[in-house]
């Protein structure tokens, strides 16, 4: 065979190829690329992006701990609360620094007697008969405060947080399967019920270990109790809305959640029905099958073609749209030829571009969600209110996210990513060396403004790079190994208890990083998602900066471009 005749051959191919891989898209552009079903399903969102929000962002005013707290003595209780701290603890009378952890060791009838503390260099012990804490940064009681988690116990703090991000691993793999496998919507469903069972279960602990596995099971819900429904829905998006319904439904749904948190917590002062109040919305995933269509490219894959054909007489229904027959007829062709080639994960980390693709997302999304997480938990230790602060520092995500509507078609997606990662590591350098106050809050919020859009920026890359077939589990394999790096953002604000600058050093010097990588990126701007591993490969060759075009390359866009015409 000849080079010329082998060329024709694969041109032939590729363009029938194509022709499997174009027609979901041009299905979208007749029923409409955002119609009323469309429109409906983005709003049918709203409930789980705020519940997604709630199960990440409840924990921690759960377990904050009350700044000020001292160990109790029974003998002194029934003294005024400033009098019996003055007396016991070391320090306290003088107004310096007292110790939270020691009391001193003497006769406390003798003290009784005087009224008057011990002599400064009277023995201290740790806390013998528990802690007792002063309300007037946290207003009720938490776990922290109701368990003595403070101390030689604080650990149990970042513990409880980092299993969270364990059980968010476990959660991501099985859900990114069950996503690929059964369908979008089981797994989504699965996900909410796992959390809210979750939930339930920690309102209901009593010591460290059962609140921390009541943990691993809301953490299994993170991401998947909302990523799921967001996928089924981006697919059904055209390109030209697919930015604005990533940011903005993230910005006023799930933003809109982390920003309510702190007011429901000072509404309701009492972590138990926090909980209990901000699961409710997961039991809502019951009713999607009844209002929620399964993903059509799944079913297409799956060769559930009739309930494909349902679900588009459906949209042609709702959205008052008209497919033509020869379109139906093509993709009802189209999806029963039987590729040779191998669309699995495995087939995915075999491709050279779409591997070294899959690394660089994978380090940029986990060293950027490390920054993420880490500076809304020192909230709890920047500025002068911890509700204050986290509010301002969730409210930030809203703007950033309509800035990035704005910003993210015209400059595209690396480029908003790179810039966005660069300055939120000089603000976060700047906000290390701040005292704790307004300044430092407002620095502190600037960076999580940038943190944000570099995020929602990733966030839109990962589906749209990866082919149909492997999207909800290569999705799933990104978040698996951020959620491994957030294992440690709680250990990493630990770290501020021996120096405080520390944290937001290493946060910004992980953007500085993150920022590096994501030069590497694929540009997804205005790019089709792709439908197989090969429209994966090319569309990296052709955006990576310093990827090589193939003479295989050049073949695949000539049948392409006569397809088009």
């Amino acid at each position: 065979m000849t080079e010329k005749s082998a060329n024709i051959e694969a041109s032939e191919a590729l363009n029938i190829k194509a022709s499997k891989d174009d027609v979901m898209e041009r299905i979208i552009q007749h029923v409409g690329e955002m119609g009323t079903y469309q429109r409906w399903l983005v709003l049918a969102m709203c409930p789980f992006g705020m519940a997604l929000s709630f199960i990440y962002c409840v924990p921690m005013f759960a377990t904050a701990t009350p700044q000020k707290h001292w160990c109790r003595v029974p003998e002194l209780q029934h003294l005024d609360i400033d009098l019996r701290r003055n007396l016991s603890i070391p320090g306290a009378a003088t107004g310096s620094d007292w110790n939270r952890c020691m009391v001193y060791n003497t006769n406390w009838t003798k003290v009784l007697e005087t009224l008057k503390p011990p002599p400064p260099e009277t023995p201290t012990v740790p806390c013998q008969y528990g802690w007792e804490f002063l309300y007037d940064d946290i207003p009720y009681e938490t776990v922290a405060s109701e368990r003595g988690w403070v101390c030689d116990q604080a650990s149990y703090v970042p513990l409880s947080q980092a299993i969270f991000f364990v059980g968010s691993l476990v959660g991501c793999c099985l859900f990114g399967w069950m996503g690929d496998t059964y369908g979008r919507l089981p797994a989504f469903i699965a996900a909410n019920i796992v959390g809210f069972v979750g939930s339930i279960a920690s309102i209901v602990s009593k010591g460290v270990w059962d609140y921390t596995a009541s943990k691993f099971l809301c953490g299994m819900a993170n991401d998947s109790c909302y990523v799921m429904l967001y996928i089924l829905v981006l697919e059904y998006v055209g390109p030209g809305h697919r930015t604005w319904v990533t940011n903005m439904t993230m910005a006023l749904f799930c933003g809109g959640g982390a920003v309510l948190t702190p007011v429901l917590a000072l509404w309701v002062q009492d972590w138990r029905k926090l909980v209990l109040v901000t699961s409710l919305p997961m039991l809502l995933a019951l009713g999607t099958p009844w209002t929620v269509p399964e993903s059509v490219r799944w079913l297409a894959s799956s060769d559930k073609m009739e309930r494909a054909t349902t679900v588009l007489r459906k949209f042609e229904k709702v959205n008052k749209k008209q497919i033509p027959e020869d379109v139906y007829t093509e993709f009802i062709a189209s999806s029963k030829i039987k590729s040779n080639s191998d669309e699995s994960m495995k087939a995915l980390l075999k491709s050279p571009p779409l591997r070294n693709s899959m690394i660089a997302i994978i380090l940029v999304t986990m060293l950027t969600c490390i920054a993420f997480d880490g500076i809304l938990r020192l909230s709890e230790n920047i500025g002068d209110n911890f509700f204050v602060t986290f509010a301002l520092s969730s409210m930030a995500e809203i703007p950033a996210l309509g800035v990035v509507v704005l910003t993210l078609d015209r400059f595209g997606r690396r480029t908003v990513t790179v810039v966005t990662l660069l300055l939120a590591a000089m603000f976060s350098f700047l906000c290390a060396f701040f005292a704790r106050g307004p300044a430092q809050m407002t620095l502190a919020v600037v960076m999580r403004f940038f943190v944000n859009m570099a995020m929602s920026a990733e966030t839109q890359i990962v589906p749209e790079m990866l082919p149909t077939a492997v999207r909800t589990s290569g999705n799933s394999l990104v978040h698996v190994t951020f959620y491994i790096g957030t294992i440690f953002s709680s250990y990493i604000v630990f770290l501020g208890r021996y120096w405080q600058p520390l944290p937001l050093l290493l946060f910004g010097l992980m953007c500085v990083v993150s920022g590096a990588i994501a030069l590497l990126l694929p540009e997804t701007k205005g790019r089709a998602m792709p439908q197989t591993i090969a429209e994966g490969e090319r569309l990296v060759r052709e955006t990576v900066l310093c990827a090589k075009r193939t003479r295989e390359d050049t073949y695949r866009e000539i049948p392409l471009i006569i397809y088009n015409k």
